[in-house]
This record gives structure tokens, sequence and C-alpha cells, in this order.
């Protein structure tokens, strides 16, 4: 029998604004990626259960319902010219959804349409070549490496040749070190899978003994149908892996997309980092919520380590990228929706 919290979504989600959704198949929402995916979220619009669809044969705003409000999911999956129509007829359509984890050009589109626009955090770039781990201040991701490799470990990248029970009692391991390890967050992130998907990468950390210790997985961004970037999507370690595990098996994936001549890499967002203010008209409340949030030590203990996440972030010192979110109204039952909807709470 469902939940008493299901069945009131249901009434609320069916009392949500009419949205004309697009039924694209798991294999037009690929092609459509590698013609217009050039942004680190592109490849999880198309590929996560549960989202819904926008938009046309050229082009699509993926988005989820909660609390009978609307959630738009980074940005048009379209070609650049053409992402403002779309924006501006699924705001229409959906009368005023909210749009979460945005570049730039998408919150100056909604703000022309009179949105208020609040940083989320941000998003960081290693643009290759010309970053590389050389230099004093990437010394200890090199002594990283050096470590593991001095102790015997191995890096590889992972041709699907390890068992997936293997990769599954990894990740089940790894849940088990959680913060919350009764679920994982959504929409902003999608569950993770031992098998990888269609054109992802995965790169494996081996233990002296051949134990599998750590794995990082990278969706795919492209531009014109060809590979132009990777962006993290998943990473697991065992929970009595060294703290170089990490950093040293990031250097190595790193490495070898450099040398395979790819443009740029991502490591996804940092949520609300850097919240200051976003030149845009913005919500001075939501600003201040966050940066509280981003400061309380509940928060970090008890929820989500999101100084964690950006200090091992920052390691790296790639070029940190403003990420936003956009609202008209941005009320408190919006705002939970959305924590709901993100399995936050």
């Amino acid at each position: 029998m469902p939940s008493l919290r299901i069945y009131f979504d249901n009434i609320l989600e069916g009392a949500s604004p009419k949205v004309e959704r697009r039924a694209l198949t798991h294999v037009e929402r690929l092609a459509l990626v590698r013609r217009h995916g050039d942004f680190s979220l592109a490849y999880s619009t198309a590929v996560q259960h549960k989202l819904s669809y926008f938009g046309d044969a050229d082009g699509y705003i993926a988005f989820g319902t909660k609390m009978k409000h609307h959630f738009a999911l980074g940005d048009p999956v379209a070609a650049p010219a053409q992402r403002p129509d779309y924006i501006r007829r699924f705001v229409e359509s959906a009368d005023g959804p909210w749009f979460v984890q945005i570049g730039e050009q998408t919150a100056q589109v909604l703000a022309g349409l009179g949105y208020k626009i609040n940083r989320l955090g941000i998003d960081t770039r290693l643009p290759l070549p010309d970053h590389d781990f050389s230099g004093k201040r990437n010394e200890t991701v090199r002594y990283s490496e050096r470590w593991l490799l001095k102790k015997g470990f191995s890096f590889e990248e992972d041709k699907r040749t390890i068992n997936l029970d293997e990769i599954s009692r990894l990740s089940q391991n790894w849940r088990g070190d959680r913060i919350v390890k009764r679920w994982e967050m959504g929409f902003l992130n999608r569950p993770f899978y031992d098998q990888l998907g269609s054109d992802m990468r995965r790169f494996v950390l081996h233990g002296p003994d051949g134990d599998l210790v750590a794995l990082l997985d990278f969706d795919p961004m492209f531009a014109g149908g060809k590979v132009i970037g990777y962006t993290t999507a998943f990473k697991r370690k065992h929970i009595d892996a060294s703290p170089h595990a990490e950093i040293a098996l990031t250097k190595f994936a790193v490495d070898r997309f450099r040398e395979e001549g790819i443009s740029v890499v991502t490591l996804g967002l940092s949520p609300l980092v850097d919240v200051g203010p976003s030149g845009f008209a913005e919500s001075e409340f939501w600003r201040n919520t966050f940066q509280r949030a981003y400061d309380s030590p509940w928060v970090n203990r008890r929820r989500f380590n999101l100084q964690g996440q950006a200090a091992f972030k920052r390691r790296f010192h790639g070029a940190e990228e403003p990420v936003y979110i956009a609202f008209r109204e941005g009320t408190y039952i919006e705002m939970l929706g959305l924590l709901r909807l993100v399995k936050a709470i």
C-alpha cells in the first residue's frame, strides 16, 4: 500500500500546471546530448530515471515535479542559439518553473523574464591541456600518487573487465560510511549503477593485494557529435582507503584525458560555495540561508558535508564557475518541494 506521503504527492502533482511532455526515447535523448550536451549535467538529464521532458525533436528541457511545482534540471539540451526559445516556451507552459544548476547564459535569459537569480554554488573546471599538476601548488596531488605507487597500489581504466559483483560490494561498503545511509540524493545526482552507461568512462585503484579500493566514473560532454570533455559522475572508495586514494585517482584520470586531447574536465557542483551576490536581481533571504547552511556544523555533520566536498575539489586548483538557481517567487513551499525532489530531506 503506498505511503501517505506518496498519496498526497500524487494529488499535488496532479494539480501542477499542465505541461506537454515529450515522449523522447532513451536513444533520442542521447542523440540530442551528443549534438548539444556541452555542459556538466547534460548526460545526466538524458539517462536519469523519473525525469520528464519538454521540447521537440531538436532539443529538450529536462524537469522534475514535486509538491505541485516543476523544476528544470540544468540548461536546455539544444543548439545554443535555440536555448532562449526553449526556456521562454517552458516558462510559459509550466507557469513559472524553477531552474536548478544552470549556467550564466540561461540565467541571463531568465533574468530578462523577471526571474530572481541566486548563486547555487560552483562547478570546478579543468581546461586542458593548459591545466596540469606541475608546480608547488599541486605538490600534494602529486604526492598522493607517488605515495600509493610506492605502497604497491595500481591505477587503470576499467575496460568493463572488473567483476560487477566486486563493484557492487565496493559501493555498498562506501554507503556504510555516508552521513545518510538509507538513500542516495536524486535529481542533481542520479543513482549509481554497477554497469557503465554508453560513452561513460571508469577509472579504478587496486590495492597491493589486487582488491578494488576505489573507482571514479565520468559522464561525457559533447559538441557536434564529438566528445569534448568529461565530468565527474560517481566516486566510490572503501571506507578504510587512504585519503590519498580519491585525490590520486582523479589525477590519473585527468592525465589520461589530457593525453587523449580532451579539452575539459569538470568536477561537478560544489553546493552552496561562494553564494555571494549573483549580479542579477536575487533573493537576499535565500542567499543568506544558503550561506548559513554552508557554515552550519549540523548540516555538514548530519545532512551533507558541503565544506568537505568543496575542500576536496579545490585541491585541483581549477577555474571555479558560478552555478545558479532561478525562480520567480522562491516560496518556502517551493523550496521544500525542491529539497524533497533532491532527497535532501
